[in-house]
């Protein structure tokens, strides 16, 4: 799919927007490094309740590693962004991203369950300076009133990444008849390829050339801050944004706790089905989720990104409510249709969140993706519920998350006079 940049409003010229076209390209690439890893993830919880044979709340620690890197990295990747710029932010991420990775060859090696989790820390780390360059770069990347569809079609890719994550840890993780050695051998040989894979990309990304927005190109007239507002203000005192904020924290939570347990939920409520079944469900409501992306992306040429965002999360309080009913095969086919209705919710969130910032937009969108820890709020809750109640029923969680996110769009995203 080609990915174009928006057309040049007046008194700008055309020739500085198809210079873009390349630096977006790569920016976009990162999405497809953060979703791969994302894809593994959920495939990695349960690959070690059944190997090293820990709990379904136990588990969720490798989330909360992921998660929790977000929520403290999150404010020094905004100042790094800052301080160095795009391309350092992108490249500085890449390579520890990659540490991490490698991290996962002695952690399988001594198959130690807290040794994974400090891997995951750490790879989640680099991710999280990544992400922060990324997302921003995109959203800044044209005219602001089609940030939330340049986002929408960014995160199409991640979407790509994280589609192809349980089709890879389901054929190498659960292999039948393998021993637990050798699933973690598994584990080490996929960990290796990804950190070479993405020490390779940020070589490329070193080399090449990402303008500073605002700088080189004279984008700044796209993001300048409305009448009446200065650019300087603080994000804090902007009541879109700091219920953006909130909002984000609990749809993470909803999304991670969400993924951790699709895979007890499709087991346990569908007859037969083995976790390597699971695994490519999984991938199934990823595609869902891929679909979803790019549906949504066409529909905000015709739709205010608020309506979709309270529409679909409406939709989402509902299929919750239909898989913590437990029902034989329709739960879980209920669960892959919320992946759908998620696809668009990071995005938008973050598009509406940031808006009208002015020169707070990078400071702004560090919050924003700090928001992401709010992976950390919901799987422990959730693998507690499941343990006492069944799996079925900690679905009743993300639930009350969708039904904040319809709110915000439907009243919280306004643009309302900063408090104070």
């Amino acid at each position: 799919m080609a990915i174009e940049v928006d057309a040049a409003p007046p008194g700008l010229a055309a020739p500085d927007l198809r210079s873009l076209r390349g630096p977006l390209a790569l920016a976009v690439a990162c999405f497809v490094v953060w979703g791969l890893a994302y894809g593994l993830l959920d495939v990695l919880n349960k690959h070690f309740q059944e190997t090293l044979h820990v709990g379904k709340a136990e588990s969720t620690w490798l989330q909360m590693a992921y998660f929790g890197a977000y929520l403290v990295m999150s404010l020094p990747a905004g100042l790094l962004l800052q301080a160095r710029g795009y391309k350092f932010g992108i490249v500085f991420g890449l390579s520890v991203t990659a540490v991490g990775a490698l991290l996962f060859i002695p952690s399988a090696q001594a198959a130690s369950f807290p040794y994974f989790v400090g891997s995951m820390f750490v790879l989640a780390a680099g991710l999280c300076f990544l992400e922060t360059a990324a997302d921003t770069y995109v959203n800044v990347l044209g005219p602001p009133e089609h940030a939330s569809r340049r986002l929408n079609l960014a995160q199409s890719f991640n979407a790509l990444g994280v589609f192809f994550g349980p089709l890879i840890g389901g054929m190498l993780f659960f292999q039948e008849g393998g021993d637990p050695a050798q699933s973690q051998t598994a584990v080490q040989h996929t960990y290796l390829a990804i950190a070479i894979a993405v020490l390779i990309f940020a070589a490329v990304v070193a080399r090449s050339r990402l303008p500073e927005i605002g700088a080189d190109h004279g984008l700044e007239q796209f993001h300048a801050a409305p009448a009446g507002v200065s650019p300087a203000r603080p994000t804090l005192k902007r009541r879109h944004f700091v219920f953006g904020v909130v909002t984000q924290a609990l749809y993470i939570g909803a999304q991670v706790g969400i993924g951790a347990f699709f895979i007890n939920l499709v087991t346990e409520t569908w007859p037969g089905l083995t976790s390597r079944d699971g695994a490519f469900m999984l991938s199934i409501a990823t595609a869902a989720y891929l679909i979803g992306r790019f549906a949504t992306t066409a529909l905000l040429l015709k739709f205010r990104p608020r309506a979709i965002l309270t529409a679909y999360g409406v939709i989402n309080v509902l299929l919750c409510l239909v898989v913590a009913a437990g029902l034989a095969k329709v739960s879980a086919v209920a669960l892959i249709a919320v992946f759908f209705f998620m696809s668009t919710m990071f995005a938008t969130i973050f598009t509406l969140g940031v808006a009208d910032l002015g020169g707070a937009t990078k400071r702004g969108a560090s919050l924003m993706v700090m928001a992401i820890g709010g992976g950390v709020l919901l799987p422990y809750p959730m693998g507690r519920i499941a343990e006492a109640y069944g799996t079925p029923a900690a679905f009743l969680l993300p639930a009350v998350c969708f039904a904040v996110v319809a709110v915000y769009g439907w009243r919280g995203a306004q643009l309302a006079e900063p408090a104070g």
